[in-house]
């Protein structure tokens, strides 16, 4: 890849990337941290990807390192600093776009991941499949789960609101 289908691969792919993180982290600026970690790990690599399948890789390199951080983040733990008033409310919710996100928040990682893969992104199962290092049957079945859990707490959303 040249330095031109690099930097043409940064405008054409980055918003995609940063959507994918952050709906996954939820955080702003460790979505920015993690886009701009994926193009650090792509440029070093530049001159022994093809221009091909920068999307796939990209996305590859993003998706690893979204578990990295995570990972990484999960055994820090700042009780101090929490607070205990942002986790009360009396409001309910009714638009339907948070309900998703709630549900999809339910979601064991690996079928959020595919289902944001798929849904969201708008990639093949083969596709999914090289990102996340799963088989094609695999990504299938946490499709699959994932949707009918996705289905079935939608259903039971409904019925309270």
């Amino acid at each position: 890849m040249t330095v031109k289908e690099y930097n043409q691969s940064v405008e054409q792919y980055s918003d995609n990337i940063y959507r994918f993180v952050l709906k996954n982290i939820k955080d702003t600026e460790k979505a920015k941290d993690i886009v701009q970690d994926t193009f650090e790990k792509v440029w070093k690599n530049h001159t022994s990807i093809s221009c091909d399948k920068v999307r796939s890789y990209l996305f590859s390199t993003a998706y690893h390192t979204l578990i990295d951080s995570v990972r990484r983040d999960k055994y820090k733990a700042e009780w101090d600093k929490a607070d205990v008033n942002k986790y009360f409310t009396n409001e309910s919710y009714s638009d339907l776009n948070e309900l998703l996100h709630q549900a999809l928040d339910k979601l064991p990682p690996d079928q959020k991941n595919v289902i944001l893969l798929r849904d969201y992104e708008g990639y093949s199962y083969n596709e999914i499949a090289e990102i996340t290092q799963l088989s094609e049957a695999q990504v299938k079945v946490y499709i699959y789960r994932g949707r009918q859990f996705l289905k079935s707490y939608l259903v039971k959303i409904e019925i309270l609101v």
